[in-house]
Parts: structure tokens; sequence; C-alpha cells
């Protein structure tokens, strides 16, 4: 029983002399406070809106305890800090950190607009005053001026040129001949969508695309940005109502959509006067249900990727359709961090099963169509080999079985190629899918010269017969557009 006391009043003594340490105040000019990070970085931030809340550590990592004189922040118009609930520094004199304990600094960014086209730097630091010598943190972030859509409804013909990011809240409806300039960015909230039911130009290039991605710019992770996470808005819809007489054109060059629930959805309500897609060098990538859609509509698609759909990446159903140089890959997946998860289905589905559709034809030359898997190319019509098309100069991973005349000269995927430089989303390693080829994959030379385009999506000669609209990581000494 002795022992049992003198143990309890050893450990008592010795908590207390602890305690006593971890209370006791240094007043050493020598001792340092421990940030978490020296620089909290916000993404870019639009302005008259304010951001998401950073937080960080801030360690005293010393025996004994250290006492804050104050607390200061140099400009303080834009950045917010909370340190430990506390929202005004004034009232943070005196303020104590014991002996190896911590404190979290949280910081909004509420950004005035800079009446700039580009974003604007804006810089601030958070200094701490203690034992005659003051820490900083350094706060940064980009301010970028928008201009703000709500319920947008055009009906005389317009020209987007996009000098400022649009920010679409809601539904954009188009009712016009609609052009959009290159390097136009299009933020969407969630549910947003754009429907046109008149004729629409995408005028983007290599070096400034045309681009519609999610309005939300902070992360999931620290180093997943939502941007990665698929349905955070609606889609773009072309539709051809039936009380329309005449068809219309869809010429779509270098838009780059991505993480929405449908890429583009293209459909005419009539089989009659079909309207006519023309889409080259565009990417829609990561969406919850589909991709591309095209259901009674005449299309070229050339030199685009199709990617990483839960659903179909392409689904056609009536019309005449040509796909050349085209990357159509199904590897959706990083279900942990997406809303749904992958549908076992084909990459590309060509229906030609309903009567009331127009008639079909489908020509596919020197594209890569695959997939986690095996068979990612289903032709639904009631007699195969009568079905009207061509396909050749491909790489396919498909049932070889389900093949009829309509294909020859194609390359059929093997368990044990390896096509792209990477199919898995690695967000550890900040690796991301790229679907470019590797030194060794046969699509290389799947292709036939008499369907080569002269370019490739990356705006790269082609100089051998290469299928999809990569090839190999280009070189920076190459020469581009």
């Amino acid at each position: 029983m002795r022992r049992l006391t003198l143990h309890i009043f050893l450990c008592c003594l010795i908590s207390a002399i602890a305690t006593s340490c971890r209370d006791s105040i240094t007043d050493d000019p020598t001792v340092s406070l421990t940030f978490s990070v020296d620089t909290l970085r916000f993404d870019t931030v639009f302005t008259s809106m304010g951001s998401t809340t950073l937080q960080m550590l801030i360690r005293n990592t010393n025996k004994k305890a250290v006492q804050i004189d104050r607390v200061t922040i140099d400009d303080g118009r834009y950045f917010l800090p909370n340190l430990d609930g506390e929202t005004k520094l004034e009232n943070l004199s005196g303020m104590t950190i014991r002996g190896n304990d911590s404190l979290f600094l949280f910081v909004k960014v509420n950004i005035d607009p800079q009446d700039s086209n580009t974003p604007v730097l804006i810089e601030d630091k958070i200094n701490f005053h203690f034992n005659s010598k003051i820490q900083s943190i350094c706060l940064e972030a980009y301010g970028q001026d928008v201009e703000i859509l709500r319920k947008p409804v055009f009906t005389n013909d317009t020209t987007l040129l996009g000098l400022k990011p649009y920010l679409l809240y809601d539904t954009m409806l188009v009712a016009c001949n609609l052009t959009i300039a290159a390097g136009a960015t299009f933020y969407m909230y969630n549910d947003a969508n754009i429907f046109c039911i008149g004729n629409l130009t995408v005028q983007g290039t290599h070096s400034r695309p045309v681009r519609i991605r999610g309005a939300r710019r902070d992360n999931v992770l620290v180093n997943v940005p939502y941007n990665n996470v698929a349905g955070q808005w609606g889609g773009v819809y072309l539709l051809h109502l039936e009380q329309v007489t005449f068809p219309l054109q869809y010429d779509i060059n270098y838009l780059d959509m991505n993480s929405g629930t449908i890429g583009l959805y293209c459909q005419s309500e009539t089989a009659d006067n079909l309207p006519t897609l023309k889409m080259q060098n565009c990417r829609i990538h990561n969406m919850s249900m589909y991709g591309l859609v095209l259901q009674n509509v005449n299309a070229e698609v050339s030199n685009s990727e199709i990617s990483n759909c839960a659903s179909y990446c392409v689904y056609l159903a009536g019309g005449k359709h040509r796909f050349v140089h085209n990357t159509v890959a199904s590897y959706f997946g990083a279900s942990w961090m997406q809303s749904v998860s992958r549908e076992d289905v084909a990459a590309l589905y060509i229906n030609n099963l309903s009567k009331t559709i127009a008639p079909m034809e489908s020509y596919f030359y020197n594209n890569i169509i695959t997939g986690v898997r095996h068979n990612n190319l289903v032709l639904a019509t009631p007699l195969p080999q009568y079905y009207t098309g061509e396909f050749a100069g491909n790489y396919l991973r498909i049932d070889t079985a389900a093949c009829h005349y309509q294909f020859h000269d194609n390359r059929f995927a093997a368990d044990d190629d390896t096509v792209f430089v990477n199919t898995a989303y690695k967000y550890k390693e900040y690796i991301y899918y790229d679907y470019h080829l590797t030194d060794n994959s046969p699509a290389l030379s799947a292709a036939l010269t008499d369907y080569l385009l002269p370019l490739d999506r990356d705006s790269i000669a082609r100089e051998t017969p290469v299928a999809g609209c990569y090839q190999q990581i280009p070189n920076t000494d190459e020469k581009t557009e």
C-alpha cells in the first residue's frame, strides 16, 4: 500500500512540475514559433465573392510558454483571419501559447473587383510580436473579375468574347446564332446548364481553348481539386426542335469541358432536316453520366478526347457519323471521391434498334476505343452484317466475335497492352489521367495512312500512322501552332 501511495505521489509531482514548466513564460528572444506552412495560398478567387476557409497550425514546440504581445496584419482589406475563434486581432494582445501546445489559424479572403481581365495577385502578412521579435505568415490569393450570368436568354445573334470568365449560376438559353470566341471560360455552378436551340460556333484554338468547368476552385483534399470530381454542373444541350424546318449547324473547335453530368447532348426531335455537328480538337472528360450523345444528328468528330464517363462515353442513335483520330477511353474511377460508380457499359454504343430514328451510318477511322471493360464497342442493330459503315485503322478493345465485314485493318487489344501514359488517378503522387501514348503503345502503328490528319490535338504533325487524338507526350522543343 505504501509503495502504491508513493507511486501516485511521484506521478502527481512529475505532472505538476511538467504543467508548471508549460505555463512558465519564457522571454528568450531566440525562441521561435513553428508554422505548419510559411505561406497560405488560395486558388484564384472570384472578386466580390468569399472564398473557402484555409487553415494552418501555429505550434510552440518549446517546453515553456510563449506570450504574444500582439498580432497584426499589414493590410487587412482582403484577408479575414480567425485565430482560435477570435476574429479581432486587437483582442489577442497578451495571449499565451503553452509549452508544446498549438493554435489553429483560419483565414478567408474576399477581394473587391480589380478592373482587370486577368487575375491580380493579392498579398498580405499576419505578424506575431513576442520576445522583442516578429514572425510572419504570408498570405497570397489571385483575384479574378468575372461576368456573372443569372438565367441569361440570348434571342439576338450574339458573340461572347470572354474577355473575363463567365460565372453561370443556373440555365443559359440560346435562341439565336451564338459564337463563342477563343479563350472564353465558363465556370458552372451546381446544376447550371446551357440550352441552345439555335446555331452554335465555338472558335477555340490550341493555345486558347474554350473551357467549361465547375465553379469550385478549392480542394477536396490537400492535393485533390474539386475540378477532378464529376457531376459538379449539368450539361450542354444542342436541341433541334420539331418546329424548326431548316437544319442547324454546330461548328465546335477546341472546346475543353470536364466534370459535369453530361458533356455534349445533341438531339433532333425529328428525323428530317437533321442538324450537323462538326467537332474538332475537343476534350470531354470526367462526366457522371454521358460524354457525347448524338441522336438524329449528322456528325464529323475528329482529333478529340472523350474519356472517363460513368456511363457511355459516346452514344449514337440516328444520323450519319464519321469519327477520325479520336481517343475514346472509359476509365472512370476513383470511387472514393465520385458521387456515382461506373456503369458496366461499353465506351461506345451505337443504337440502331429504334424505328423512329433517322437512317444510320457509322464510319470510324484511326480511333482508339478502349477502357477497363473487355468489350468497349456495341453495335446494336437487327442485322449487324447489313449495317452501313466501316471501322478501319482503329485500336479496339472489343469483342472480336461481334465484328462483321465492316471491321477490317484494325488492331485488337491484348490483355498485357500498355497503351496510355496513365489510366488511373494516383492522387497521392499528384498523377492524373494522361491519354498520350507510351513508347511501346500498340496504337503507335495502328492507323491507316489514307485517313491520317496532318496535326494531332497537341497541334503536332503526324508523320507516322498513330491512332487516336494524341501521339506521345510532346517535346517542349517541338513546334506547335
